[in-house]
């Protein structure tokens, strides 16, 4: 595919200059061609455009070679030295204890005394419906008055579901992100307990409102945060389009859905317009309309950079993805400190080869008689970015705390997207809301060790876990 676009490049810039020195055709002719050729153009780009010089989404990229990105090991697979492994061991007390004896008929004729025994031990799982009757004591006395004990706050009903059966069901819902259906199916087969679907969707809606204070908690905790990921993804409620925001750290994430992706949704979350830190990003305009410090993500840079190079046969681009990509090693390498010098030196390199880069790729000139916004390629866009958001692409090689990439945010809402290809959209706002907030606050436990099943055994007792106490003391 390579050498067909090249070709293709090739002749177009040939047709063009052939046409600019072509005195005797008409102008409207004239415009009717180069309109042909703006067409054949863009054909010509998409031809190879793939996951790895592109934003298109490695699922949508038929033909890609598998695994071509990852450099060769000399490592042998399977675990490497010092790697802790997962394995069973046994335990001092196990539930249950089988003692076998030995068949005395078919040993040697004597006499035996017992002097210990050998011990192998079996993990297995029991899944399987309990119910617990709670029997409350009534007294009468002589009079024919009767006093009833006090059930239990959580048992209010004559028959009701377990927290045990809330967490599971939740967990498989707005975890494993598996369908109503499905879940029901394993409740039905593995623990003979039937579940509706409106049942199911009443345990994630309990557990979405037992989450209100988190959910103004968590906002305050990235509004104050020195680094904020951020980026936003289109999802399907009820066949309608919407856009899922995420703002996320290390410690915390937070995700919420609204019809707009622009500034009109920044600002009703109310996270980004009060925040003063660093924004991690990928050059999405509306983001550099709120005064915080910026830094772009350099995995798109290398995507594009790499377009550039393999359509447009850039010299410059080859040339900075390179440099963008040694700097990163180098700071990998001092754990995300370098020298002054070394800093200044990189900030020279990189600003020779965008200079360079603007002769390679001029600017269009303006024709005698043409009006409006002159017309650039996508190769001089990205250089004029790479150029005037110097300050922001370099960031992560002055400040510890920047990455090379956006990819921690971009990692957050991958699951979503899984969500989306096994339900193919959500059925409603609502569900749409319950999910966002109860993702939010299992990947906030997950990113601070709690799992999952632990996170929502505390929310459906009514508790929060202990680092979020913790820092609301704070």
């Amino acid at each position: 595919m390579k050498p067909i676009n090249t070709s293709v490049n090739n002749t177009i810039r040939q047709v063009e200059e052939l046409l600019d020195q072509e005195k005797s055709i008409s102008p409207a002719l004239k415009a009717a061609i180069k309109i042909l050729i703006t067409l054949m153009s863009i054909l010509a780009n998409r031809l190879n455009i793939n996951c790895k010089n592109s934003s298109k989404p490695p699922s949508e990229d038929k033909n890609r070679k598998r695994g071509s990105n990852k450099t060769k090991s000399d490592k042998k697979p399977g675990g490497q030295n010092g790697h802790i492994g997962t394995n069973l061991k046994k335990i001092d007390k196990p539930d249950n204890v089988e003692q076998i004896n030995i068949d005395k008929r078919l040993l040697p004729k004597g006499k035996y005394r017992d002097v210990g025994y050998e011990s192998r031990q079996v993990f297995d799982i029991n899944i399987k419906r309990v119910v617990t009757e709670y029997r409350a004591q009534i007294l009468e006395n002589q009079k024919g008055q009767r006093f009833v004990a006090e059930f239990p706050l959580h048992v209010k009903n004559e028959v009701q579901y377990g927290s045990g059966a809330k967490v599971n069901a939740v967990y498989m819902s707005q975890f494993q992100l598996l369908p109503y259906q499905r879940i029901q199916d394993q409740f039905a087969d593995q623990m003979k307990l039937p579940l509706s679907t409106g049942t199911i969707f009443n345990f994630n809606k309990e557990a979405y409102e037992l989450l209100e204070n988190f959910d103004t908690f968590v906002k305050q905790k990235l509004i104050i945060a020195e680094l904020l990921h951020v980026d936003e993804t289109g999802i399907n409620v009820n066949k309608q389009g919407m856009w899922l925001h995420l703002a996320s750290n290390n410690k915390w994430t937070y995700f919420y859905p609204h019809e707009k992706r622009g500034s009109v949704a920044m600002d009703e979350i109310g996270i980004i317009p009060n925040f003063h830190g660093i924004l991690c990003h990928d050059h999405w305009k509306p983001y550099y309309t709120y005064k915080c410090t910026h830094a772009l993500c350099n995995a798109h840079h290398l995507r594009e950079l790499t377009r550039a190079e393999e359509q447009d046969n850039q010299v410059w681009a080859k040339d900075v993805k390179l440099l963008l990509l040694k700097i990163k090693n180098d700071v990998d390498k001092n754990a995300g400190i370098l020298d002054e010098n070394i800093v200044a030196n990189y900030r020279e390199q990189y600003r020779k080869i965008l200079e360079n880069g603007g002769q390679e790729c001029p600017e269009p000139i303006r024709e005698n008689g043409q009006k409006g916004r002159l017309k650039k390629s996508k190769s001089r866009n990205l250089l004029e970015r790479l150029r005037d958001y110097e300050n922001d692409v370099l960031r992560f090689m002055e400040n510890k705390i920047v990455p090379f990439t956006n990819n921690p945010g971009e990692n957050d809402l991958r699951m979503t997207k899984v969500q989306q290809k096994i339900s193919g959209c959500f059925r409603s706002i609502e569900g749409a809301y319950m999910f966002c907030r109860i993702r939010s606050y299992l990947s906030t436990c997950k990113k601070n060790n709690v799992n999952a099943t632990e996170a929502l055994r505390l929310l459906f007792q009514g508790k929060m876990p202990d680092f979020i106490i913790e820092s609301m003391k704070n």
